[in-house]
């Protein structure tokens, strides 16, 4: 078993697609349409899906906002150079919630960003998060 995707539902998708491929530098995999139903999918990822889990934003006709709740925390990312990857978010538009640096308690390197609905997209730096890994 492994996991395919994490499924956001989003306000807009354009828009989202937009942040994940500009901000994030992920890559449009694919799209799709459902009238009967009115939704669109959109998978996003760094890899095939084939290859590697993705993200699936989902946008219900007419949903321009959804309360987040408080049993999601968040998406993460590994990144090579966590420092450079803030600053790469913030000249892209990004918002960064919590800049790069220790975690309380801890060694690992990790920041914060928001994507544009406000879902927390954590950045792990790589080194760390192949140690956490225990690889």
């Amino acid at each position: 078993m492994r996991i395919l995707h994490t499924m956001l539902r989003v306000g807009n998708l354009e828009r989202s697609i937009k942040f994940y491929q500009d901000v994030l530098e992920m890559r449009l995999l694919r799209t799709s349409e459902n009238p009967e139903y009115k939704y669109s999918l959109a998978f996003l990822g760094y890899a095939d899906e084939d290859e590697s889990a993705v993200l699936e934003l989902t946008y219900n006709w007419g949903v321009e906002q959804y309360e987040l709740g408080t049993a999601y925390g968040h998406i993460a990312i590994g990144v090579d150079d966590i420092y450079a990857t803030c600053e790469a978010v913030k000249k892209a538009g990004g918002k960064v919630t919590r800049e790069a640096g220790p975690v309380k308690g801890g060694t690992t390197v990790i920041a914060f960003v928001e994507d544009p609905d406000g879902y927390k997209i954590e950045f792990i730096e790589n080194k760390h998060a192949k140690a956490a890994l225990g690889n």
